[in-house]
């Protein structure tokens, strides 16, 4: 529980664990639930009719607003009661009717998000879902499970993952886009189904990426997309053209890697 020196704020009608750890300067609001195996970093607010349940971590400095559910059990038939764990890293906000669910045995146990994301509204991230550092997910953007989010990638409003797809460092997903492939790192990805439409250029310019470093990644998606040219072949020159630029070295990874495919 809360040290002596720094109390936690927790309301009358808010019931928490004797056996949660809560941090300094914590703050639990109206009608709440916060579990046993809840552990919850230094200056955390939950505000009114939070549950928070499971074997779940909160990372210090974030905010869950009401009505959000985190670390309850899976949305999985196959799920059996095993000890997973949710783990929410620092300086997250997540608004009103988020549910995050723990992972699961048929992924790695965990569901985890990184820092500085923002979730909103009625956002859904299944079991065993992996989200990087400062996602954002707009309101009512669906993750299935096993899916995987990098860094500073943005998911539109209503937009649905497919389970075990990736979305790519710094990808748009537009809004109300249906993703059943891998969506390509740095790229502007939107429809049902999904497509890429190249290069996020707005959004590059914006994180203040060189012009060198975008005109670089322009000429790679031209390739990529280029209906004269297979995937192979897009690859094979976009090596021998970009030999030195880490990001299009990071999208030829990408696409090496897949499991699922990608979006083209």
């Amino acid at each position: 529980m809360s040290t002596a020196t720094h109390p936690a704020n927790i309301h009358p009608s808010a019931v928490v664990s004797s056996r949660a750890r809560i941090g300094r300067d914590c703050h639990i609001g109206p009608y709440s639930i916060v579990g046993d195996e809840v552990v919850l970093g230094d200056g955390v607010r939950l505000e009114s009719h939070c549950v928070v349940d499971g074997r779940t971590t909160i990372g210090a400095g974030s905010q869950v607003f009401p009505f959000v559910s985190i670390g309850l059990a899976p949305q999985d038939l196959k799920y059996k009661g095993e000890p997973a764990e949710t783990r929410i890293g620092k300086r997250n906000h997540i608004r009103e009717f988020v549910t995050i669910h723990r992972g699961s045995a048929g992924g790695d146990m965990l569901t985890q998000t990184g820092d500085d994301c923002l979730i909103m509204a009625q956002a859904h991230i299944a079991h065993d879902c992996k989200l990087g550092n400062s996602v954002i997910m707009a309101n009512a953007a669906t993750l299935a499970g096993h899916v995987t989010i990098e860094d500073r990638a943005n998911v539109g409003a209503y937009s649905g993952v497919h389970q075990f797809c990736r979305v790519g460092r710094e990808a748009y997903i537009g809004g109300y886009s249906v993703v059943v492939k891998d969506a390509l790192p740095f790229a502007l990805t939107v429809g049902n189904h999904a497509r890429c439409f190249g290069l996020n250029t707005t959004g590059m310019k914006r994180r203040g990426y060189s012009g060198d470093v975008i005109k670089s990644l322009h000429h790679a998606f031209r390739l990529l997309l280029s209906s004269k040219l297979n995937t192979s072949q897009a690859l094979e020159q976009i090596r021998e053209l970009n030999p030195d630029c880490q990001e299009v070295a990071e999208l030829v990874r990408f696409i090496e890697t897949s499991q699922r495919g990608v979006i083209k």
